[in-house]
């Protein structure tokens, strides 16, 4: 039996470094009848490409909202992203949020593509809302591209969320200005989260728009102690290490923790031995157990962990701190389904 919807939660389908994409057939279906409101996509260039998840999400779901968050704006031609959106819009009934985002420098770099800039963000939201207006663009030439001819159907009147990944001032900015959804990070403190909420609606508000219609979505680490202590250190240490691998000083930054801290994390023996490796997909529990030493207790302190109960309870926090939605973030939603439990009971719960 499906219960009543909980529009406010949310939860990731495959994971972190999910290899079997099938997966999200019984993800899916289970978060429906948990009564999950969203499942989201991360997209990684492997077997987690964003749309044909997407497409596989919409086919096996019936009431759940879907979002990617995120994919890239620049990663495929315009009207190929547009015409993915208005397919996903038609096949759902409407369930749809295109989300995009920056990508991970490191990896843009190296895989010889052009850096995401807030500008190019701006224009291709402009330029896909023509297109799902049914608009033909002649002669665009912006900061997202040039373009002699956009066209998808004239016949179109779509109103598409779009979502954005967003980590500075500048970039939560936008969301508020021009976007209708803005997902955060994990790991982000209390303070933070605040300070990014806070950005995001005055900045919408400033643009003439109704700061309510923008939704901000916190992305707390949602591990439970009813898993085994190994997936418990995978899924907050091992995902902490792995972005303090990709964009430490970034992250370092928005939470305005010390970068001491950051420096010895990756001047330590073992972190360096990864490389290019991602720490959560190939460290050993005993790496894992090296690394929590070197890490405060207070970076990992962003998470809802312990009882179900417990978690529960944190997850109403970061509503009561102005977030208006919560994606609890690495775990499956059969994994979710105690937490969710001791939620739908109540704050005393």
């Amino acid at each position: 039996m499906t219960l009543t919807r909980l529009p406010e939660l949310g939860f990731y389908t495959l994971a972190g470094a999910a290899t079997r994409p099938r997966d999200l057939i019984d993800e899916v279906r289970l978060g429906e009848d948990l009564g999950l409101g969203h499942v989201f996509i991360s997209e990684r260039w492997n077997v987690k490409e964003a749309a044909t998840l997407a497409g596989a999400v919409g086919a096996v779901s019936s009431g759940i909202g879907i979002a990617t968050a995120a994919t890239h704006h620049s990663t495929r031609h315009p009207l190929v992203t547009a015409s993915h959106a208005t397919t996903m819009h038609t096949l759902t009934g409407g369930r749809y949020t295109l989300g995009l985002g920056r990508g991970v420098r490191r990896l843009f770099d190296a895989f010889g593509l052009p850096p995401i800039t807030t500008a190019q963000l701006e224009d291709f939201a402009g330029l896909v809302r023509r297109l799902f207006r049914g608009e033909t663009v002649v002669g665009h030439d912006g900061p997202a591209g040039r373009w002699p001819v956009l066209r998808l159907d004239s016949a179109f009147d779509f109103d598409i969320p779009l979502g954005l990944v967003a980590f500075g001032p500048k970039t939560l900015s936008l969301g508020g200005r021009a976007f209708d959804a803005v997902f955060l990070h994990t790991f982000f403190t209390d303070e933070t989260l605040t300070r990014c909420v806070a950005t995001v609606k005055t900045a919408a508000e400033r643009a003439g728009r109704d700061p309510a219609t923008v939704k901000v979505w916190s992305v707390f680490a949602t591990v439970g102690d009813h898993l085994p202590e190994d997936v418990r250190l995978q899924k907050t240490v091992g995902r902490l290490a792995t972005y303090l691998q990709l964009y430490g000083d970034l992250l370092v930054e928005t939470n305005r923790w010390d970068p001491a801290v950051l420096a010895r994390f990756r001047a330590d023996e073992t972190v360096a031995g990864f490389g290019s490796a991602l720490i959560d997909a190939v460290a050993t529990p005993a790496d894992l157990e090296h690394i929590a030493r070197l890490l405060p207790a207070e970076w990992l302190a962003p998470a809802a962990t312990g009882p179900a109960g417990r978690c529960a309870r944190a997850v109403r926090g970061q509503l009561e701190l102005g977030a208006d939605g919560v994606i609890l973030h690495g775990a499956t939603p059969g994994e979710l389904a105690p937490i969710v439990e001791a939620y739908r009971a109540g704050p005393s719960s």
